[in-house]
């Protein structure tokens, strides 16, 4: 067993050992014999959407553990987490205004969304969201046999959709770490966006007793808007109540997502008092309540006798949303990931530590399968119990204590990760590890030509990397060109094959490969980050002002 804690890590000034000839062998290798786009289309065209839980995700689970095994992975297998939750699939639904006049809307079900039981007709109502007692109070006994119409749809026909790229401005703008602490772009967990993070969350949950309020008043579907411009919206933060997905928590009453035009069709409507009657149809089935997440994991073994046992990790979420195929979210991500282990398979790679894929579920829930993997055996992290933070998925929770530390928390290295589109990558995040800038600069310089420059100390929240972090181990997610990624594709029906960048996902296996040989060869692991325990804005100091009035 080698051991995890050896003295000698190099200065920031030591030089990298790069086996250029690698490199070219990678780059070669993906950039002339390539399959990260059939890995793509296979698992986006022919799988398809990937909710977790679902038989849909099943497949996509033994359709990775095939690939990693003919590519010639070794401990090819998937892992349990503990329970997810509840089996579910939408197989159709479809939404027609009847009256004023006739037309076709367009619609999915909200996740976990219980059938009409065939199609029903009823009159639709508008509300505006309910955030009291006070307001459900003021609509009992006026909505029985009702559609509602929940919430408002703004829409601004001045700002459409965009394809963005990072420009050399922006990414040096990136480069700076923030002095004024806003890292709002990054998502990351500071004390002013664990503040939004909480309001969101304690909203979400009144919604469950909304939706149970609506059910006891006879509502017959509730209709939400989302997305605009051809792209329809469907995420967990549609449906009424965060935890929709357990039994316990079963949503009572059939919901969908309608299109932002089609919305403000029946709103103004029924704004200007004309009555607004819809047919709707939502058909969707359930399947077993107490599902089991896992994670796919796969390796190329280590071959040095005294640091095999260390471990170097890449992955990606292979769980999407549905109103899609799941093609940039996270199809990329796993995609790149499984093609830079079938570029290190085919090279015949000998890496000195073992190098493993990790293809998480349940990361559109909260970060569930990569939390549960590291909790399971790197360390236990302890999230904060407050009252304040009950309705608040632990990823974004504040720490209140060290991590609890497991010996294979020791031997893991890094972990690398891929989870914003299609775009190519143009740098990474090194969440405040400094002691990693010095050594990623010079892996990253025989790359520049690929466009891979910019190095931020910021953090980047939200994804599998991140609990990776807060257990202390260095976990990074890579800085992407943005294209059409937030603007379109983000958890919407557009998320399809058509909005896939081959070039960019070559560049982007290329560049993990490398990241992956480089940890692996190293004769040292690469530094720790520097917890932070606790994420709440400092109290202010007493008796700084001493003629305040006590």
């Amino acid at each position: 067993m080698a051991d995890p804690v050896r003295a000698g890590e190099p200065t920031a000034t030591t030089p990298e050992k790069l086996d250029l000839g690698m490199y070219s062998r990678i780059r070669d290798e993906e950039f002339n014999h390539s399959h990260v786009i059939e890995y793509a289309g296979g698992l986006s065209d022919d799988i398809g959407p990937r909710l977790s839980g679902s038989p849909a995700m099943m497949r996509a689970d033994d359709w990775a553990r095939s690939q990693l095994t003919t590519m010639g992975c070794k401990n090819v297998r998937h892992e349990s987490w503990g329970e997810f939750g509840m089996a579910w699939t939408q197989i159709n639904t479809s939404l027609a205004l009847v009256k004023p006049a006739n037309s076709v809307f367009v619609a999915q079900a909200t996740p976990w969304s219980p059938s009409t039981n065939g199609t029903v007709n009823a009159e639709v109502v508008h509300l505006t969201e309910l955030t009291s007692e006070n307001d459900l109070a003021r609509w009992k006994g006026m909505l029985k046999g009702r559609i509602v119409l929940y919430e408002q749809a703004p829409f601004d026909a001045n700002q459409g959709p965009e394809m963005v790229h990072d420009t050399a401005e922006k990414l040096a703008e990136i480069a700076q770490y923030p002095l004024n602490g806003d890292m709002n772009d990054q998502y990351a967990t500071t004390p002013a966006m664990l503040a939004l993070y909480r309001k969101f969350f304690q909203s979400i949950a009144f919604r469950e007793h909304v939706g149970k309020f609506f059910a006891d008043e006879g509502v017959v579907a509730v209709l939400i808007p989302g997305g605009s411009d051809g792209a329809l919206h469907v995420d967990i933060f549609d449906s009424l109540g965060m935890s929709v997905y357990r039994a316990d928590h079963k949503q009572p009453i059939p919901e969908a997502v309608v299109t932002t035009q089609a919305w403000g069709r029946m709103q103004r409507l029924l704004d200007n008092k004309v009555p607004v009657t819809v047919s709707l149809n939502i058909a969707t089935h359930f399947g077993d309540e107490h599902v089991p997440g896992y994670n796919v994991l796969a390796e190329i073994p280590g071959t040095d006798p005294k640091l095999k046992d260390e471990v170097v990790m890449v992955g990606g979420h292979l769980d999407s949303w549905y109103a899609g195929t799941g093609a940039t979210d996270n199809g990329a991500g796993v995609a790149v990931a499984i093609e830079a282990m079938r570029v290190l398979n085919a090279l015949h790679v000998q890496p000195r530590r073992t190098i493993r894929i990790a293809l998480w579920s349940g990361e559109e829930q909260g970060v569930l399968g990569s939390q549960a993997y590291v909790a399971k055996h790197f360390a236990d992290i302890h999230f904060s119990s407050s009252p304040d933070d009950a309705a608040t998925v632990n990823i974004v929770k504040p720490i209140v204590a060290p991590p609890t530390a497991k010996f294979e928390g020791a031997l893991l290295d890094a972990y690398y990760n891929m989870d914003d589109g299609t775009g190519k990558l143009l740098g990474i995040y090194t969440e405040g590890n400094q002691g990693v800038s010095d050594i990623f600069s010079q892996w990253m310089k025989p790359l520049g030509d690929l466009g891979l420059t910019t190095i931020s100390t910021r953090n980047f929240g939200a994804t599998d990397h991140a609990a990776f972090q807060l257990a202390g181990l260095p976990g990074f997610q890579f800085i992407q060109d943005p294209r059409d990624y937030v603007s379109r594709t983000h958890h919407t029906s557009l998320d399809t094959y058509e909005h896939l960048s081959e070039p960019d996902l070559k560049q982007a296996a290329v560049i993990e490969a490398i990241f992956l040989y480089n940890t692996a060869m190293r004769d040292t692991m690469l530094p720790r980050p520097a917890l932070t325990i606790g994420t709440e804005a400092p109290a202010h100091l007493k008796d700084i002002y001493p003629d305040a009035t006590k």
